[in-house]
């Protein structure tokens, strides 16, 4: 394998990118950009897994297992394999010395061939993503494609500028006056912590799943991937793209491994108190991520939770712009990521605007008209929901309009292509922000508790000043993914900006063109922070990468 020519110089741009933080990425969003016959060859090669068993060659294999049903109807009727952990942790472990002794250089550029590899097929993973997760078609291909590829280039040039911050080797040399100096060798080693388990999410399978992935595997460990049991084709395809890879780099493919469970069998919290799992990737609920933090003492824990992502609306130069951008974010994937707004502060008196005073109601009636318009024609409309990815999101979508006043209803959307998919347009619900326990309904406990899927509430509040108070509360007690603001005053934009530093959240200010609040770009952007209840870490930074290595020393006499 030619790695250190092939990938060397997209280390070289990663490395500069996040430097910079400029945009970069070597890995197209457009679906022509794969060839005349990509698309057509990656359905192809999609349909060809329908049906079959899913050959790993991986020990420990002791039985079959599968069930995933598309968002969109069709049974995927693949079976994988299931794993006896007690011979496949053992055989993962047996490769690490030499994956260990390869170095960070080596190891990086090995991940960067699974990349490409992995890239080369992105149609075909559109189709995995897509009818696991329910996302649109165009959104599977560049959220479960080029951008999930690009969250593990990053999580590599992190994982390699962690590693080679300290010399491989030095002499040190101590001066002694007139006797000899005292002289010794010393050799630096980052050192793997051991295997990595990844508890990947039924939502975003690779683009959540590719950091964690990518920053144990370029830092030493072994990762044992085990999917959401709804989504296990996309993160299968990636076990036997690494596989193959790391065989042919000449080390062991049990380094990347995969463990399929059965349904109810609960394996991630069997796994996730081994003692040889040392580091552990988790996205989906808060109550299993609390759980993971507590009891999975002997391993470094990085989660991803839930969080009630908040935008404060205090006034705005361009109206249409700013319920336009919302409406989109919103909409987008049926409003199933754990980066879109749910709950729109505004005043109760309403806001000024280049177009006038707008009242609260007049505010939330607009945006309704804005996702409705954007909603109106069902092929756009099936473009930008997907399809909703699980029954529970649909209970809570029926339950919200319980919640309050609704001032956009949810809809129906019918699906020609796929007449089974659940689609639905998203619900806003007008809440008070002053209002507890009032007609029998606590506001309070609708708009500060996570309500995952296309539910939006408007709460009226008394002033920004209020906002501003009850965004802190929000991010403190319950984290956000996402915060986002609208103001034309200096001061209120220093006031938030001082809300979200002081509670770490990150914010986006006064979007109304073509980048959204939920939307981040590798390299460039921060997903989550760390440092509220949302999440532990974030994507990507040193932190993210720095603790799955140790640096063992060892020094010689010169």
């Amino acid at each position: 394998m030619q790695l250190t020519e092939t990938h060397r110089p997209t280390l070289d741009q990663a490395l500069g990118a996040i430097r910079s933080r400029a945009y970069w990425s070597p890995h197209p969003e457009h679906p022509k950009a794969y060839g005349e016959t990509g698309a057509a060859d990656g359905l192809a090669a999609y349909q060809a897994l329908l049906g079959t068993r899913f050959e790993l060659d991986q020990p420990g294999t002791d039985g079959w297992t599968g069930g995933e049903v598309s968002p969109y109807g069709p049974e995927l009727g693949i079976e994988y394999p299931h794993p006896d952990i007690e011979v496949l942790l053992p055989a993962m472990r047996a490769g690490m010395a030499a994956w260990r002794d390869a170095g960070p250089e080596t190891r990086a550029l090995v991940c960067l061939e699974i990349l490409s590899r992995i890239s080369a097929r992105t149609h075909e993973f559109a189709h995995a993503v897509m009818h696991t997760s329910g996302q649109a078609f165009m959104m599977a291909l560049q959220a479960g494609g080029p951008h999930a590829q690009d969250r593990g280039l990053e999580a590599v040039a992190y994982a390699y500028e962690e590693q080679t911050r300290t010399p491989a080797a030095a002499d040190w040399s101590k001066p002694q006056g007139k006797r000899d100096p005292l002289e010794l060798r010393k050799q630096f080693t980052a050192a793997p912590r051991g295997i990595s388990l990844l508890i990947g999410c039924n939502t975003f399978p690779t683009w959540n799943g590719y950091p964690g992935l990518f920053a144990s595997l370029a830092t030493g460990n072994p990762v044992l991937v085990k999917p959401h049991p709804r989504a296990v084709l996309p993160l299968a395809l990636t076990v036997r793209i690494a596989r193959e890879v790391l065989g042919e780099a000449g080390f062991d493919p049990n380094l990347v491994a995969l463990a399929a469970e059965r349904p109810g069998e609960g394996i991630a919290k069997v796994l996730a108190v081994r003692p040889e799992i040392k580091i552990i990737d988790y996205t989906g609920s808060t109550a299993f991520g609390d759980w993971l933090e507590a009891n999975a003492r002997q391993a470094q824990v990085y989660t991803e939770k839930a969080g009630v992502n908040t935008v404060v609306i205090d006034s705005t130069d361009d109206y249409k712009g700013m319920l336009s951008n919302l409406a989109f974010s919103l909409s987008l994937y049926s409003g199933q990521m754990c980066t879109t707004p749910q709950n729109l502060l505004i005043p109760r008196d309403g806001i000024p605007t280049e177009a006038g005073h707008k009242s609260y109601d007049e505010v939330v009636t607009d945006l309704g008209a804005a996702v409705g318009g954007l909603l109106g024609d069902d092929a756009r409309a099936n473009a930008l929901l997907g399809a909703l990815v699980n029954p529970d999101v649909k209970a809570r979508l029926e339950a919200a309009a319980g919640l309050g006043e609704v001032a956009l209803a949810s809809r129906e959307v019918a699906n020609p292509e796929f007449p089974d998919a659940v689609v639905r347009t998203p619900v806003i619900v007008k809440l008070d922000g002053a209002r507890k326990f009032w007609d029998g309904a606590d506001d309070e406990a609708a708009y500060l508790s996570e309500c995952f899927g296309p539910v939006s509430f408007a709460v009226a509040v008394d002033s920004t000043e209020e906002a501003l108070e009850l965004l802190r509360r929000t991010v403190r007690e319950k984290g956000a993914m996402t915060v986002g603001a609208y103001t034309t005053s200096e001061a209120t934009e220093r006031a938030v900006e001082e809300v979200c530093l002081e509670e770490s959240a990150q914010l986006s200010l006064n979007l109304t063109g073509g980048v959204y609040v939920n939307q981040t770009a590798a390299f460039s952007d921060f997903h989550g922070s760390g440092g509220n209840p949302a999440a532990n870490a974030a994507l990507c930074d040193g932190a993210f990468v720095s603790n799955r290595f140790r640096v063992v020393e060892v020094r010689r006499q010169a």
